[in-house]
């Protein structure tokens, strides 16, 4: 297959034409939303549907979320709101925000993975939303890369997976948020956090005045309650490491030198001011994450991406505080890593349990402690 690319510049409308006539074809197609690009099929059909999963390699029990284009759509996507998902769409919609909700008979049981509720979502973006209204149906669309590798937030970072395998691509530009939207289960009394993402946890609490995390998100050895999360998701080529803890910008740093000493071409994503302190001139590949946690989340996948292009042997990245958009970040970077974490406190660095790739194994004969 031919995947076509529009550049969204004085054609734009005929470029958003063109890309919804194939999605009311029963095609695929990805599309810019203010998340992550999405990989899009008409959500109301289910062969289309199917061309997600194929397109991807998909898990079939990872449902799709719906993107519709205006809020009076999600009426007959589900089969009752309750009144905890309509103060939600009220507060966030449109934004980087999806409700699981009771879903109505017409969504086709591919979409939810025979789930009887569905996640919807009302994109921010303006071409998501006019694709969307031009193509008259809702949109299915998870992120637009192979199952398992970084989610893209450029069209070039699609076409690295997709090109030959989907009809075509809207080039709308670098995603501006980074990491995919908030999951949030409304079918029960709480709003509950499946998966963390540009509407923060202290969001929904000011206007909710509660939310809880799923446990899957907190506790290790629980499955999360998203089917999707319980997958190893954004992960690059080179065996990665987190480094988290009260000290994970020194060591990070630390961790570095060793590795490098080690003769390994060392990956490195960071916040700026750790980048700052790594030394000059050593074998590493930096990818800097900027000075903020939302600069952080908008390059990460990006920068994983550009890692496997990079000829590293190892990554390491620097583990952030949990709170606003770092939580978001953290759940990304665990699962990247494959849950492989160092911990940096007191002057030592200590390693999980079955956490150490091979490569570093000679690092941790040396005196690198289990926590």
């Amino acid at each position: 297959m031919q995947t076509k690319l529009w550049k969204l510049d004085n054609k734009r409308n005929q470029a958003i034409e063109e890309a919804a006539a194939l999605i009311r074809e029963g095609e695929v197609v990805a599309f810019p939303t203010e998340t992550v690009y999405g990989l899009g099929a008409n959500g109301l059909d289910g062969a289309a549907c199917r061309k997600i999963f194929a397109a991807k390699g998909r898990p079939a029990d990872n449902p799709l979320i719906l993107h519709i284009a205006e809020k009076e759509d999600m009426e007959a996507l589900t089969s009752g709101l309750s009144p905890l998902a309509q103060a939600l769409m009220d507060a966030f919609w449109p934004g980087p925000m999806t409700l699981i909700v009771p879903k109505s008979d017409k969504i086709p049981d591919v979409v939810t993975a025979g789930l009887d509720t569905v996640a919807v979502r009302f994109p921010s973006h303006p071409v998501a939303r006019a694709l969307i209204r031009a193509a008259g149906c809702p949109i299915a669309a998870p992120s637009a890369n192979k199952s398992g590798k970084p989610s893209p937030t450029t069209a070039q970072d699609v076409l690295l997976d997709m090109d030959g395998v989907i009809a075509g691509v809207l080039d709308g530009g670098t995603c501006d948020i980074g990491v995919e939207s908030t999951i949030i289960d409304t079918t029960g009394k709480d709003p509950v956090i499946l998966r963390p993402g540009g509407i923060t946890r202290e969001m929904i609490k000011a206007v909710m005045g509660r939310v809880v995390l799923d446990p899957g998100l907190v506790k290790k050895g629980e499955t999360p309650k998203a089917p999707g999360m319980k997958y190893r998701h954004y992960a690059p080529t080179a065996p990665m490491l987190l480094v988290e803890g009260p000290e994970a910008s020194l060591g990070l740093i630390r961790l570095a030198i060793m590795a490098e000493a080690h003769g390994l071409r060392t990956g490195v994503i960071a916040l700026k001011e750790t980048v700052d302190h790594l030394p000059k001139g050593g074998n590493f590949v930096i990818h800097n994450g900027g000075a903020t946690l939302e600069a952080y989340a908008e390059t990460l996948f990006h920068d994983l991406r550009a890692f496997d292009s990079e000829g590293v042997d190892l990554i390491l990245g620097e583990g952030v505080r949990e709170d606003q958009i770092g939580l978001a970040i953290m759940n990304r970077l665990r699962k990247s890593a494959g849950h492989n974490l160092i911990w940096a406190e007191g002057g030592l660095l200590y390693h999980q349990s079955g956490s150490v790739p091979d490569c570093l194994g000679t690092l941790v004969m040396e005196g690198m402690p289990e926590r």
